[in-house]
Protein backbone atom coordinates (compact mmCIF):
# COMPACT_ATOMS: atom_id res chain seq x y z
CA UNK A 1 0.00 0.00 0.00
CA UNK A 2 1.24 3.44 -0.74
CA UNK A 3 2.08 5.82 1.97
CA UNK A 4 -1.13 7.30 3.36
CA UNK A 5 -2.99 6.57 1.01
CA UNK A 6 -6.26 3.73 1.89
CA UNK A 7 -7.08 1.26 -0.26
CA UNK A 8 -9.05 -0.78 2.00
CA UNK A 9 -12.27 0.62 3.35
CA UNK A 10 -13.28 3.67 1.32
CA UNK A 11 -13.21 6.45 3.38
CA UNK A 12 -9.08 7.38 2.01
CA UNK A 13 -6.78 9.93 3.30
CA UNK A 14 -6.58 13.33 3.58
CA UNK A 15 -4.08 15.51 1.31
CA UNK A 16 -3.48 19.12 0.34
CA UNK A 17 -3.46 20.07 -2.88
CA UNK A 18 -0.68 22.24 -4.45
CA UNK A 19 -2.19 23.17 -7.68
CA UNK A 20 -4.32 22.16 -10.19
CA UNK A 21 -2.65 20.87 -13.72
CA UNK A 22 -5.49 20.08 -15.96
CA UNK A 23 -9.01 19.11 -15.27
CA UNK A 24 -8.30 15.72 -14.09
CA UNK A 25 -5.00 15.93 -12.39
CA UNK A 26 -3.88 17.58 -9.48
CA UNK A 27 -0.92 18.11 -7.30
CA UNK A 28 -0.27 17.48 -3.80
CA UNK A 29 1.94 19.62 -1.54
CA UNK A 30 3.73 16.72 -0.80
CA UNK A 31 4.77 16.35 -4.65
CA UNK A 32 2.40 13.09 -5.22
CA UNK A 33 0.29 13.44 -8.35
CA UNK A 34 -3.37 12.47 -8.41
CA UNK A 35 -5.43 11.63 -11.47
CA UNK A 36 -9.00 11.76 -11.09
CA UNK A 37 -9.51 7.87 -11.32
CA UNK A 38 -12.87 7.18 -14.13
CA UNK A 39 -12.83 10.21 -15.71
CA UNK A 40 -11.51 11.87 -18.55
CA UNK A 41 -11.30 15.77 -19.53
CA UNK A 42 -9.84 17.54 -22.85
CA UNK A 43 -5.81 18.27 -22.47
CA UNK A 44 -4.61 21.34 -22.44
CA UNK A 45 -1.79 20.37 -23.87
CA UNK A 46 -3.14 19.38 -26.95
CA UNK A 47 -4.95 22.54 -27.17
CA UNK A 48 -8.84 20.77 -26.96
CA UNK A 49 -11.85 22.41 -26.92
CA UNK A 50 -13.04 23.02 -23.49
CA UNK A 51 -9.99 22.22 -21.50
CA UNK A 52 -9.30 25.39 -20.44
CA UNK A 53 -12.63 25.77 -18.66
CA UNK A 54 -12.40 21.97 -17.49
CA UNK A 55 -9.16 23.01 -15.61
CA UNK A 56 -10.96 26.23 -14.27
CA UNK A 57 -13.67 24.05 -12.73
CA UNK A 58 -11.49 21.86 -11.24
CA UNK A 59 -10.04 24.82 -9.57
CA UNK A 60 -13.60 26.42 -8.54
CA UNK A 61 -14.07 22.51 -7.00
CA UNK A 62 -10.43 22.95 -4.87
CA UNK A 63 -8.58 25.78 -5.07
CA UNK A 64 -5.12 25.39 -4.18
CA UNK A 65 -4.16 24.48 -0.84
CA UNK A 66 -7.76 22.74 -0.14
CA UNK A 67 -7.91 19.75 1.85
CA UNK A 68 -9.57 16.52 0.03
CA UNK A 69 -10.12 13.32 0.32
CA UNK A 70 -8.51 10.54 -1.63
CA UNK A 71 -10.29 7.57 -1.52
CA UNK A 72 -9.14 4.45 -3.69
CA UNK A 73 -10.92 2.12 -5.85
CA UNK A 74 -9.94 -1.62 -4.64
CA UNK A 75 -11.03 -3.15 -7.87
CA UNK A 76 -9.30 -0.67 -10.30
CA UNK A 77 -5.25 0.15 -10.72
CA UNK A 78 -3.91 2.38 -8.07
CA UNK A 79 -1.13 4.18 -9.71
CA UNK A 80 -1.18 4.76 -13.60
CA UNK A 81 1.65 4.20 -16.23
CA UNK A 82 2.81 8.17 -15.57
CA UNK A 83 3.24 7.43 -11.81
CA UNK A 84 0.06 9.32 -11.11
CA UNK A 85 -2.08 7.89 -8.45
CA UNK A 86 -5.66 7.26 -9.69
CA UNK A 87 -8.39 8.15 -6.65
CA UNK A 88 -11.39 9.79 -6.70
CA UNK A 89 -10.91 13.21 -4.92
CA UNK A 90 -13.70 13.59 -2.16
CA UNK A 91 -14.51 16.95 -0.08
CA UNK A 92 -17.38 16.75 2.02
CA UNK A 93 -19.39 14.72 0.91
CA UNK A 94 -18.99 15.65 -2.58
CA UNK A 95 -16.65 13.24 -4.96
CA UNK A 96 -15.66 15.34 -7.70
CA UNK A 97 -15.27 13.09 -9.86
CA UNK A 98 -18.89 12.88 -10.47
CA UNK A 99 -19.18 16.54 -10.17
CA UNK A 100 -16.76 17.25 -12.79
CA UNK A 101 -18.86 14.81 -15.10
CA UNK A 102 -22.05 16.45 -13.88
CA UNK A 103 -20.56 20.08 -15.23
CA UNK A 104 -20.20 18.39 -18.20
CA UNK A 105 -15.89 19.62 -17.14
CA UNK A 106 -15.12 15.89 -18.21
CA UNK A 107 -16.51 12.48 -19.45
CA UNK A 108 -16.47 8.83 -17.91
CA UNK A 109 -13.76 7.31 -18.86
CA UNK A 110 -13.09 3.19 -18.34
CA UNK A 111 -9.94 2.47 -18.78
CA UNK A 112 -9.24 -1.32 -20.34
CA UNK A 113 -12.95 -1.06 -19.80
CA UNK A 114 -12.48 -1.48 -16.26
CA UNK A 115 -15.63 -0.21 -14.01
CA UNK A 116 -15.48 1.18 -10.76
CA UNK A 117 -17.81 2.11 -7.79
CA UNK A 118 -18.65 5.19 -9.44
CA UNK A 119 -19.46 3.95 -13.04
CA UNK A 120 -23.18 4.07 -12.76
CA UNK A 121 -23.14 7.33 -11.54
CA UNK A 122 -20.51 8.40 -13.76
CA UNK A 123 -22.52 7.22 -16.69
CA UNK A 124 -25.98 8.89 -15.53
CA UNK A 125 -24.44 11.91 -15.32
CA UNK A 126 -22.75 12.24 -18.85
CA UNK A 127 -25.94 10.74 -20.45
CA UNK A 128 -28.29 13.94 -18.15
CA UNK A 129 -24.92 16.26 -19.50
CA UNK A 130 -25.20 15.27 -22.42
CA UNK A 131 -28.71 15.80 -22.87
CA UNK A 132 -28.65 19.10 -21.78
CA UNK A 133 -25.78 20.09 -23.69
CA UNK A 134 -23.40 21.18 -20.38
CA UNK A 135 -20.23 21.95 -21.00
CA UNK A 136 -18.26 20.03 -23.18
CA UNK A 137 -21.14 18.49 -24.74
CA UNK A 138 -22.79 22.39 -25.81
CA UNK A 139 -19.26 23.58 -26.60
CA UNK A 140 -17.85 21.08 -28.61
CA UNK A 141 -19.57 19.95 -31.62
CA UNK A 142 -19.46 16.10 -32.40
CA UNK A 143 -17.97 14.93 -29.01
CA UNK A 144 -18.79 11.72 -29.02
CA UNK A 145 -19.50 10.04 -25.47
CA UNK A 146 -17.52 6.60 -25.08
CA UNK A 147 -16.33 5.63 -22.26
CA UNK A 148 -14.03 3.20 -23.49
CA UNK A 149 -12.18 5.80 -24.83
CA UNK A 150 -10.87 9.43 -23.73
CA UNK A 151 -12.55 11.92 -24.50
CA UNK A 152 -11.92 13.67 -27.91
CA UNK A 153 -13.09 17.09 -28.23
CA UNK A 154 -11.24 18.12 -31.52
CA UNK A 155 -9.28 21.72 -31.04
CA UNK A 156 -10.13 24.60 -29.14
CA UNK A 157 -12.42 26.78 -31.57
Amino acid sequence: MLAGCDTSGGRGSSAKVDRVVDGDTVVLTDGRRVRLVQIDAPEVSSGECYADRATAELRRLIPDSSVVRLVADPSLDQVDEHGRLLRYLVVGLRNLNVAMVKRGAAAPYFYDGDRGAYAGRLTTAANQAKQAGIGLWGACPGTVLNPTRGVATGPAG
